[in-house]
């Protein structure tokens, strides 16, 4: 059996996988998020696998690899209530002229906020696309995250920069902030993501700055706006006078590290359905995931990050399988290991 290997596959990064073509903040990376990922590879039989010359086997296996790298989308209970949310706002804000309502994602690290936040983003642009097929100038959705000590110009220079605007040294940020708003009433912008929001601080000048800069985005574009971070409710971000008038508008969602429950099993279940290995037992995660919630503190992205690294290392291997000691040798985040620890102490102590 031959197994099909398109220029596409031939590689565990295309082309077209490189700089800024992945990156969500970028329109092209955005695009190429929202077409969705290449459909999963077909698994060979083990014989017929064994059988392929060399210049067939590598580009399959690498095809495997590619596939259990990417990070599975699943819609959780959380995913889809955030999608609910945003797009009840969305509506409601349809014909507002000002004080536009906005979503808060919060939580702690590795929860899923960003996919929650980004498939909400998905959505409102398939949505788009199906209502205006035949128009391919819109932008309907703006992604763009926090960088790190920002400045308001630097918060300006993100939206411009997703929307592939020059922004030149001498360029001063009323300028940028009205070619952005310019560009995003022409291309119908509707749904504003801001991503890694806790890289503000209102204790600080620049970071008040950067929270009036924002504010100033959603009163000049007729769009909602969506934040997500770490642990926003807890921070000083929505005290104070700017945070009262952040909290005033904005409806908060929390996302918290998954309870051990039928959702938590049917996860695991989820994410074991998609492995391409030519040895894994079905059943085996299943079987597993009580451990898995253990020894991830029931964080979804620990959780992905040890299935597909342990899949990855049993492709690199030649195991082609996944089991407890294979995922125990994967090193997980500091939170995770701590939230982990900590269930492990109560359980103990009760």
């Amino acid at each position: 059996m031959t197994i099909p290997t398109p220029a596409s596959r031939r590689t565990a990064l295309r082309k077209d996988d490189t700089g800024s073509s992945l990156q969500l903040n970028t329109l092209a990376g955005w695009r190429r998020f929202i077409d969705g990922p290449p459909a999963p590879p077909i698994l060979s039989s083990r014989s017929a696998w064994q059988r392929m010359p060399t210049s067939e086997r590598g580009p399959y296996d690498e095809g495997r690899l590619d596939h259990h790298a990417r990070m599975l989308t699943v819609a959780t209970s959380f995913v889809e209530q955030t999608a609910i949310c945003g797009r009840r706002l969305v509506l409601l804000n349809r014909h507002a002229i000002s004080a536009r309502r906005g979503l808060i994602v919060s939580g702690p690290a590795g929860t899923g906020k960003t996919i929650a936040i980004t498939q909400l983003g998905r959505s409102h642009e398939l949505l788009d696309r199906a209502r205006h097929p035949h128009i391919t100038d819109r932008i309907p959705v703006v992604y763009i995250t926090v960088p790190p000590a920002a400045t308001a110009r630097m918060i300006a220079t993100e939206f411009a920069r997703f929307l592939g605007l020059p922004v030149r040294a001498r360029s001063n940020i009323t300028d940028i902030i009205e070619a952005v708003v310019g560009v995003c009433a022409d291309t119908r912008t509707g749904l504003v993501l801001v991503d890694e929001l806790h890289n503000i601080s209102l204790t600080s000048r620049h970071g008040a700055e950067v929270a009036d800069t924002l504010k100033y985005f959603s009163e000049r574009l007729a769009a909602t706006f969506v934040y997500a971070g770490i642990d926003i409710a807890e921070s000083g971000l929505l005290s104070g006078t700017r945070g009262a008038q952040i909290s005033g508008r904005f409806t908060l969602i929390p996302s918290r590290p998954f309870p051990y429950n039928g959702e938590w099993k049917a996860l695991v279940a989820t994410m074991e359905a998609t492995l391409r290995l030519h040895d894994h037992r079905p059943g085996t995660l299943t079987g597993l995931d009580r451990f898995l919630h253990d020894h991830t503190g029931g964080m979804i992205g620990s959780l992905s990050h040890a299935i597909r690294g342990a899949a990855l290392d049993a492709i690199l291997t030649g195991t082609e399988k996944i089991t407890k000691k294979s995922l125990q040798t994967v090193p997980l985040d500091h939170t995770a290991h701590t939230t982990a620890s900590l269930a492990t102490k109560t359980a103990t102590y009760r």
